[in-house]
């Protein structure tokens, strides 16, 4: 059986509401929680990587636009969580190009 999903749905007033398997899924559900609503890679606020509103365009406009800026930001937490966890560079970037996933 498969855990839960990391992608998390919180809406405007910080309330968890879904967990998704894909970005694309959760940015959907922004247009029903509308602004100040939030996709988290995680429950923290720390895990945030999307808010409506606040992100340069409607995720109603470009569920393609919500992926690509989440999964930098995923990316760029992964890279700064495994620096400050002791590896070197050439140990993250080894990491990430064998494609797994923190």
């Amino acid at each position: 059986m498969a855990g839960t999903p990391s992608i998390k749905v919180f809406d405007s007033a910080g309330r968890y509401q879904a967990s998704c398997h894909e970005i694309e899924a959760a940015a959907c559900l922004m247009g029903l929680y509308g602004d100040g609503a939030t996709i988290r890679f995680g429950h923290s606020v720390a895990d945030i990587v999307w808010t409506e509103g606040l992100d340069g365009q409607s995720a109603m406009d470009s569920y393609d636009h919500v992926y690509e800026v989440a999964e930098t930001r995923r990316l760029d937490r992964d890279i700064k969580s495994m620096l400050k966890a002791g590896y070197t560079e050439a140990q993250v970037k080894e990491f990430l190009s064998s494609g797994r996933r923190i």
